[in-house]
């Protein structure tokens, strides 16, 4: 009888490269680790050369920048550059904050493909308190940039409590810039959002509002722009494969190199997070105990284990489970079928309620200052 032959791993399709998580936005939705600040020294522009051979090696077709904001770092075009060559699909996550028109052209010399551009609301006064900062006329300006220099006009806008009923007019302004593509990004409670989620959380009402307002512009506006409506966890009937399944398709470094198979994994306890300065990247995706920990359903909880729709939804989300019930194993508390779902439910009907919750704004002193809350 001939042997049983088990095809290999695939290996990652995606590479973010969280290069730095300095940033001059102060967002109090930021997904980045509230204790950021004692995260460790940047990776050098050799280690990122190092990371994007390796993951291009193991399959990798898109490369991603982002952080923070990847602009204050001055080596984004020799990434660029070096991803290109090997063949990714390069995409760069901004503010703005940074993208002159002499730096636009460098990065398109060197070959980027894409930059997806955050907007935080739809005027001045509302987008700069949001972020702490005066750059809503700068966004303005990236934006027209970016539409000359002949890319795609592709906005991110973080819907919550504070701009959702602003939604008609968010669309009204990205189809006034000229954007073809919009995402609509309901806040998930990662992060900072987590901390200031009583202050996020949008009613039931506004969501069901902002998802009519969502669809009335999408049949005004047919195939000029493309409008993504993203439900936030807590308010989804079933729980979400984290990133298409831990360790399957999708593979982040931190500024401070550690390998994550998600944007916020390095918030769990009890794990070794692999540096790629110490360790290749075909182990850590193939064999780190990191990424094979969550992996597949085998390790799934009960009543994970018996559910018909395990291999669909794999459990859920390990960072939202950790968060809310302080243990990573648990099945996804938004699961209807989790022992655990009052907690959302909880969590949903406070939000019924006016709250005067001051926002805590992402920086580094606060970073500093915070212990872990979860």
């Amino acid at each position: 009888m001939e042997a049983l032959l088990i095809p290999p791993r695939p290996g990652p399709l995606w590479l973010l490269a969280e290069v730095t998580y300095r940033c001059p936005l102060h967002c109090p939705f930021c997904y980045n680790p509230v204790d950021f600040a004692q995260a460790g020294p940047e990776l050098s522009t050799d280690d990122w050369l190092h990371v994007i051979r390796q993951a291009r090696a193991l399959g990798a077709a898109q490369f991603g920048l982002s952080g923070g904001e990847p602009l204050l770092r001055d080596d984004i075009e020799i990434l660029v550059a070096e991803a290109r060559r090997l063949g990714f699909y390069t995409n760069l996550i901004t503010s703005g904050v940074g993208l002159t028109e002499a730096r636009l052209a460098a990065l398109k010399d060197a070959g980027l493909d894409h930059i997806q551009l955050s907007f935080q609301d739809a005027t001045r006064e509302a987008n700069d308190l949001i972020t702490n900062t005066r750059t809503f006329d700068l966004k303005r300006r990236v934006a027209a940039l970016t539409k000359a220099a002949g890319y795609p006009t592709v906005i991110n806008c973080v819907l919550h409590r504070g701009n959702i009923e602003h939604l008609d007019r968010i669309i009204e302004m990205a189809a006034e810039i000229g954007a073809e593509y919009l995402e609509l990004a309901n806040t998930q409670y990662h992060g900072w959002a987590y901390l200031n989620r009583a202050a996020l959380m949008p009613t039931a009402a506004q969501l069901a509002e902002a998802e009519r307002v969502t669809e009335r512009w999408r049949v005004r506006l047919g195939k000029a722009m493309r409008i993504l409506f993203v439900t936030p966890d807590y308010a989804s009937t079933a729980p979400k494969k984290c990133m298409n399944g831990w360790g399957e398709v999708f593979l982040a470094i931190t500024p401070d190199g550690l390998a994550l198979p998600c944007h916020t994994a390095r918030m769990l306890p009890g794990l070794d997070f692999p540096d790629v300065r110490a360790h290749d990247l075909a182990w850590i995706w193939h064999d780190s105990p990191l990424f094979n920990r969550y992996r597949g359903t085998a390790w799934l909880p009960d009543p994970c284990r018996s559910c018909p729709d395990k291999e669909a939804d794999h459990g859920g989300c390990r960072c939202q489970a950790f968060m809310l019930t302080g243990n990573p194993d648990a099945t996804d508390p938004v699961c209807p079928k989790s022992p655990d779902h009052a907690l959302i439910q909880t969590a949903l009907q406070a939000a019924e309620q006016p709250t005067a919750q001051p926002l805590v704004f992402r920086d580094p002193k606060q970073s500093a200052a915070l212990a872990r809350p979860f």
